[in-house]
């Protein structure tokens, strides 16, 4: 690991002398990208982060959200990306521990995780499939041995993701408001080191994930142990609640080099520590190692000296490691010994505040004229065209992604993966739904209304589930910022997301960046992943079996934007046109409308339309519920369009709403009301899934043959040799 030349300079400046190779390795790992956020720091400030419900705290690694009832809700996103795309099982499943802790920090229990997963072409790609085919098992391995439900995620495959992998993890936490970690610490408290053992994985880790992916380097990948982390969560908990526990923070990027002078920083204080107190898994580790080690499944504890006792009993009784490395101090200095020997001695606030860097930015050329329409292929046999896009991996259902996942334990989920939302129960009589969105097509296109329709994707769909959002997570993935074009696409997706999140009220509440996700073949796509979270006070819409005479209503006009479409991408492999932009005034009100209309408990179920359009969001229905359903696409509110923009649009703000005939015309009238676009285009009845223009058949489907090619494709594509 090491500095750059003028960084070198800065620290030198900083500290009056030249460093020792320890202050080096130290000031390395928590000055790279990965860990300081030097790129982009100054502009996410920019992001709203206040609301009534956020709870703030000095030193949390997740955001706090305060649900009523004396419980808060908290949650945090983070990537593996590097790892994973060298070692795809142990980088996924270090990804998951590494988040979970950070909910763990706060003092809450984790009680669900979401996975948002991106790889190359898998239906071309060898590389691709082995990729995502372990990094869900490492997931599901992870996620099932600690009992934690894995509840819902979203997957992605293009060709920009070649030889690499995008592993998000989001953890949420529940727990009640008196027992949040307030994290404070006062002279002669004590440093604990709790958990596995520090060994020479993941060296260097930080900093492998702050430069281009050009190397295999399989030492900075980390060795998961959830069995450790199960008992980790549990010896806390009790911790927690014997009130031992002064300040936390999980060891995560930059090993104990960071969690120290974070810690330190956070809390205004100094720390003395001595290495030769950490309990390691190799007798000769040198000083640099074990300050930069990534070893998972660690966690940083203050604490007094009287209350020491009673931790190392917790620890000792649940088979865990607990060592005192270190002290607290007054003077605001980090100072790591091996005995009396000093092998760095630095100010914290120098070590755990890089110089933020003020990039330069310009307008990618390929923008100038990506949203140039061109002549297509005209289709001949849209039934043929519509069984090919239920095939295709992007819009395939992912059974065999969640199948893997224990999505129960735990008890609290009622809505459950497969749906638009996930919906858990808590312990004060409300239900918390969550999702996770992305496109990077879209957002390729255009970055800014691309990652504004991710959020309002996201947010549709937990509105679908009855919640009213609440909170954001954003994940912002991207090339290398250095690059003045990539970097404005960077600084696009973020004002896309501020306007959203200020125009709506939806406070960001954590997050992570994500950056020089390139290959020697290349940038990745700008790839913003948005999660939702979103409450319900009473009763949570749990789609019911749909029956024949049930009648389909349509909320929200559907519009001649194509660009970064699934039709126009996989079916006629053109990448341009305009993407979908959200009307601001127009999703309120739909969100509204909808919000509205679960409340009075009119629906049987609610659907957003995204990927694939109307014609996958409306056959996703026959196919969950086993029954046909005639479709009259003349009354789809909208201009008038071709019919293939008509089927395949993706335009936000739209939902498909399914309610008993006997409901109708109270469903019309608050729809009215609300000043919504609205239309009943359609019956459930039969086995045939049909859309008709004007008396003409456009597609005609079996419902039991489409669903067998949508429920099997992925998994006779990822088992194939």
């Amino acid at each position: 690991m090491s500095l750059e030349p003028q960084e070198l300079s800065e620290l030198k400046s900083k500290i009056g002398r030249d460093p020792t190779s320890t202050e080096l390795q130290i000031v390395a790992a928590e000055w790279s990208e990965h860990c300081s956020y030097k790129s982009s720091k100054k502009h996410l400030k920019m992001l709203p982060m206040k609301g009534p419900l956020v709870i703030t705290e000095k030193g949390y690694d997740s955001g706090v959200l305060d649900v009523g009832g004396g419980y808060v809700v908290t949650a945090h996103i983070e990537s593996h990306n590097h790892p994973s795309a060298v070692e795809p099982y142990g980088g996924a499943a270090t990804g998951v521990g590494g988040v979970i802790r950070d909910i763990l920090s706060a003092g809450t229990r984790p009680i669900a995780i979401l996975d948002g997963l991106r790889f190359g072409n898998i239906e071309k790609d060898k590389q691709a499939r082995w990729l995502f085919k372990n990094a869900v098992t490492g997931i599901a391995d992870y996620g099932n041995c600690l009992g934690i439900p894995t509840i819902g995620g979203e997957v992605e495959f293009d060709q920009c993701y070649e030889n690499y992998a995008l592993v998000d993890v989001a953890a949420v936490g529940f727990g009640k408001k008196e027992n949040l970690i307030k994290n404070h610490a006062k002279k002669g408290d004590i440093v604990v080191l709790m958990g596995g053992s520090t060994g020479r994985d993941g060296i260097g880790g930080s900093q492998f994930a702050s430069d281009s992916l050009e190397s295999e380097d399989r030492s900075a990948v980390q060795i998961p142990d959830p069995f450790i982390e199960k008992l980790i969560i549990e010896a806390i908990l009790e911790a927690r609640n014997a009130k031992l526990i002064h300040a936390m923070k999980d060891l995560g990027g930059g090993g104990l080099s960071c969690a120290i002078s974070e810690t330190a920083d956070a809390l205004e204080i100094g720390i003395e520590m001595d290495v030769s107190k950490v309990h390691t898994r190799e007798s000769d580790m040198h000083p640099d190692e074990i300050m930069v080690s990534e070893s998972q499944e660690r966690m940083l504890i203050v604490t007094s000296k009287t209350k020491f006792e009673k931790l190392q009993e917790i620890c000792k009784k649940f088979r865990i490691g607990c060592s005192v490395i270190g002290t607290v101090k007054s003077d605001n200095q980090m100072h790591v010994k091996k005995g009396k020997k000093t092998f760095a001695n630095l100010p914290t606030d120098v070590v755990a505040n890089a110089t933020l860097l003020d990039l330069p930015s310009k307008k990618p050329a390929y923008l100038k004229t990506i949203e140039k329409e061109k002549k297509l292929k005209p289709i001949s046999d849209y039934s043929k065209t519509m069984m090919k896009l239920l095939a295709s991996p992007n819009i395939a259902s992912k059974i065999w992604v969640y199948g893997q996942y224990d999505h129960e334990v735990g008890i609290r989920t009622v809505v459950k993966p497969g749906r638009d939302a996930s919906v858990l129960r808590l312990d004060n009589g409300k239900f918390l739904s969550i999702k996770i969105d992305g496109n990077p097509k879209q957002c390729y296109i255009n970055p800014r209304e691309g990652a504004i329709g991710c959020f309002e994707e996201a947010c549709r769909n937990v509105v679908c589930t009855g919640a009213k959002p609440i909170g954001m997570l954003d994940h912002l993935q991207f090339g290398n910022p250095k690059d003045p074009e990539i970097f404005w696409t960077f600084l696009e997706s973020l004002k896309g997301l501020t306007d959203f999140a200020k125009d709506f009220k939806i406070p960001c509440i954590g997050g992570k960046v994500s950056l020089y996700n390139e290959t020697p073949v290349g940038p990745i796509k700008p790839t913003p992943l948005i999660g939702v979270l979103g409450l319900i006070d009473k009763h949570p819409l749990v789609p019911q079996k749909i029956d024949d005479g049930d009648c389909l209503v349509i909320v929200g006009a559907t519009k001649d934007e194509m660009g970064g479409s699934e039709y126009y991408e996989y079916i006629h492999k053109f990448i341009g046109g305009r993407c979908p932009s959200v009307d601001f005034i127009e999703s309120k009100k739909n969100m509204n409308a909808v919000l509205d209309i679960i409340k009075n408990q009119l629906l049987k179920s609610a659907h957003d339309c995204s990927k694939g359009g109307i014609a996958v969001a409306v056959s996703e229905l026959c196919m969950t519920n086993q029954i046909g359903c005639t479709v009259s696409l003349d009354k789809i509110p909208g201009k008038k369009l071709l019919i293939d923009k008509i089927l395949f649009s993706e335009s936000h703000s739209r939902y498909l709403l399914t309610v008993n005939k006997k409901n109708l015309k109270k469903l019309e009238s608050i729809l009215q009301k609300h000043k919504v676009s609205f239309k009943q285009i359609a019956k459930f009845e039969g086995t045939k899934i049909k859309f008709n223009d004007s008396k003409k058949s456009v597609i005609n489907l079996d419902v039991n043959k489409a669903q067998k090619i949508w429920l099997n494709s992925l998994s006779d594509l990822v088992l194939r040799n």
